[in-house]
């Protein structure tokens, strides 16, 4: 564990098959806290990829995020959660949320009550990993389900959700075991969000954010502009609105005819407070504002066009 919190990395989702796991590996070898898995539709699944990271790693802990609850049954879910559990204990966090609008709608899987059945999935795959019966929801409609006792896990991994808007944040709060923030997570933002989810409980707080270290800090700066291409889109609005900025953010957003000009037009200053970027140093007081604003585990998110040689850098503010 790193002296504040926790300080993670993302393996990307778009890796040849052949790197995916010497960049586990790596990332294990080189001391990072945890090592978190994309669920994109059309990319990789995030249960196959776990089993596989958790098998050739030995020390890093492992986050699933996302697992959109309109993609499994919650009952098999939380057998392959279980599974992976009481293989791996104390090194598994599963990360469950709404998915992508467009894509559960494109998979016909968007509900009419995406609320309700967040709730009812959370509560679910979390009382079922205890060992707990589960019965019919309006929802999640399992009759009296439960693992056998030989499959329940003697340490039930973490159950967060992965969230953006208030009422979601609230739910996740009530709900689940922790939050987990997508890209941008500024200070500003984790704390908004930390408002809505008032947990009144142990919960704990991920953000991710895109990263870039460099000797160089405007190398940095330039790398990891490619990283914050999507950010203007509509779904990122929740991340954006606590900031000082927001308004002429979304004006840029709307003046650019691309993402790709929206990501180069942006101001030096606002690349510093969207990432997590610069020298060593000024990555590692990024890290402390991020840990003081209440963010538990920083995941970074390594910008580059060489992945390998991206978390080399940013090992550098372990």
């Amino acid at each position: 564990m790193s002296r504040s919190g926790s300080v993670g990395v993302m393996l990307p989702r778009d890796l040849p098959p052949s790197r995916v796991l010497p960049f586990a590996r790596r990332a294990d070898e080189l001391g990072f806290d945890e090592l978190w898995l994309v669920e994109d539709l059309g990319f990789r699944g995030g249960v196959a990829q776990a089993a596989a990271v958790l098998a050739a790693t030995e020390r890093v802990r492992v986050g699933i995020g996302l697992l959109p609850v309109g993609a499994r049954n919650a009952a098999f879910a939380a057998m392959e959660v279980a599974t992976l559990a009481q293989l791996f204990p104390g090194r598994v966090d599963v990360g469950i949320g709404h998915g992508m609008p467009a894509w559960m709608r494109s998979v016909g899987e968007w509900p009419a009550s995406p609320l309700g059945l967040l709730e009812e999935y959370l509560r679910a795959v979390t009382a079922l990993v205890r060992g707990e019966s589960v019965g019919p929801g309006e929802y999640v409609r399992l009759d009296g389900v439960r693992l056998e006792p030989a499959c329940v896990p003697d340490e039930p991994p973490p159950v967060l959700a992965g969230v953006r808007g208030p009422r979601s944040l609230a739910l996740s709060g009530r709900v689940a075991d922790g939050t987990i923030l997508a890209e941008p997570t500024t200070p500003e933002y984790a704390r908004a969000a930390l408002a809505h989810v008032d947990a009144g409980r142990p919960h704990r707080l991920v953000g991710y954010n895109a990263a870039a270290v460099h000797r160089d800090a405007s190398e940095a700066l330039a790398t990891v502009r490619g990283g914050l291409e999507w950010i203007g889109e509509p779904d990122w609005a929740p991340h954006l609105a606590p900031l000082p900025f927001a308004a002429e953010f979304a004006a840029l957003r709307r003046e650019c005819g691309s993402r790709e000009e929206f990501a180069r037009r942006l101001p030096e200053e606002w690349v510093r407070q969207l990432a997590v970027t610069g020298t060593a140093e000024e990555a590692k007081a990024r890290l402390a504002e991020l840990f003081e604003a209440g963010v538990d585990s920083v995941v970074l998110i390594p910008i580059g066009p060489d992945p390998r040689e991206a978390v080399e850098r940013l090992a550098a503010v372990l």
